[in-house]
């Protein structure tokens, strides 16, 4: 039987101005934004100036929104290079707060907000919370973390902004996590999709139906996640689940969100953020509708303005609905730098999931270890088994899943049925790969 789903309060007389403009609008707004950032990054920062001027191209050259694909790419190593502060326009003093990457491959990348720049992520984040489900006067409970992770603090001024009560629990503490949705009667949550399932897990633990509780609306993000598990979510929590995309390079959540009515993929708030799909090969710009890599331009950003920024995320540009004048992006479920390629064939993450997902028996909690014993690499998939599931059903869970893995991804994978808890628990994003090749 499925649950049903909490009914969502109109919030239509509480959009944006922008959220109801034309899409001739929005372009022309979109061109003005465009020409204004260009010309701050050209002027103040000297690493912009030298690409520009480079390939030749001056803040006078961009007289339509198609030109900026004349514009050069943005990376990730561009930030590491330029660190810490060597991307701000402004000078440091009028930065108010700085965000950074935790650095674990290098050093981490940098970013900085004016106190503008706070303003607009604050209100971007409110119109997220209010396109999931929010209204003003609810209480938010915020599980991610706080700290130099902009996921903490950006949900938290978001859900103020809006006029929630703001729980600020951060990551960890599941049993704490539990008891204070229980005590405090959140009824939106914000947190990765895969420590939700930690948090759900705890309550049964504590022998709570999820189902009874205040919580109607789920806001997800800083992992790709699928629609399975959206749809276990909503079961086992008897709640919407919608999906929040940002990255701190860019500004942080509230870049893109789904809105609750239609959940058919994230809006993109393109009064602030200019999206573009492009080949992840040969950087060439792909048409709306075709899968590539995801790029944005900043609009608004004053302290750190980015141009053509490569997210290394896939997905598509889509007309909107629930929003009709702007784009919507598919749903994240990989990222060109997940891709693991295992004997010629590429495997994500999420492919594993949806396999998983779909066999009675299993947990949500897997990871896949890269090795190469020898000349090959080999692809290990380590599951957990639901409570109460014997040993010979294990075995044949496990050869049903190395089954769909070679028939569905085209793979062959070694799969081990494990214990329940043999999977670490992440209290942010789930560590998905494990490569063990040297």
């Amino acid at each position: 039987m499925t649950t049903p789903l909490p009914q969502i309060p109109d919030g239509s007389h509480l959009l944006d101005d922008a959220e109801r403009w034309s899409v001739d609008e929005l372009r022309s707004r979109q061109l003005e934004r465009l020409q204004t950032t260009v010309t701050s990054a050209y002027d103040n920062v000297p690493h912009y100036r030298a690409a520009l001027d480079n390939i030749g191209v001056h803040p006078r050259d961009i007289h339509a929104l198609e030109d900026v694909r004349h514009l050069p790419f943005t990376t990730k190593a561009d930030l590491r290079d330029n660190y810490p502060f060597g991307m701000f326009a402004v000078p440091r003093e009028q930065v108010v707060r700085v965000h950074a990457s935790s650095g674990t491959t290098g050093k981490p990348t940098v970013v900085g907000y004016t106190r503008a720049d706070i303003d607009t992520w604050a209100s971007l984040v409110a119109r997220s919370l209010r396109a999931a489900g929010a209204r003003p006067g609810d209480v938010v409970h915020v599980a991610y973390g706080y700290g130099l992770f902009t996921g903490g603090l950006g949900a938290h001024y978001g859900a103020e902004k809006l006029g929630c009560t703001v729980v600020p629990m951060s990551g960890g503490q599941t049993e704490k996590q539990a008891q204070l949705l229980r005590d405090f009667g959140a009824r939106v949550i914000m947190v990765t999709p895969s420590y939700f399932l930690s948090i759900l897990d705890e309550l049964d633990r504590q022998g709570v139906d999820a189902r009874e509780l205040p919580l109607s609306v789920g806001v997800f993000g800083a992992e790709p996640w699928t629609d399975l598990m959206r749809r276990e979510i909503e079961e086992r929590a008897g709640m919407h689940g919608t999906d929040i995309y940002g990255l701190s390079e860019v500004m942080g959540p509230g870049v893109a969100q789904e809105c609750v009515e239609t959940k058919d993929g994230l809006h993109i708030w393109e009064d602030h953020f200019y999206p573009e799909i492009v080949d992840p090969i040969t950087g060439e710009p792909l048409p709306d509708g075709e899968v590539g890599e995801l790029v944005f331009t900043s609009l608004t950003k004053q302290a750190m303005p980015v141009l053509r920024y490569r997210t290394r995320d896939l997905t598509r540009l889509l007309p909107g609905t629930a929003r009709p004048g702007m784009r919507r992006m598919e749903k994240v479920t990989g990222r060109s730098d997940d891709l693991m390629i295992v004997r010629g064939v590429n495997v994500f993450p999420t492919q594993i999931e949806e396999l998983v997902l779909g066999l009675p028996g299993l947990t949500p909690y897997f990871q896949c270890v890269l090795s190469r014993p020898g000349r090959l690499d080999e692809l290990t998939v380590n599951v957990e088994a639901q409570d109460g599931v014997g040993d010979e059903r294990r075995t044949a869970l496990a050869a049903e899943l190395t089954h769909e893995i070679k028939s569905r991804i085209g793979t062959s994978a070694r799969v081990v049925v494990m214990d329940p808890g043999g999977i670490e628990r992440s209290v942010g994003k789930a560590r998905r790969i494990i490569d063990q090749r040297t």
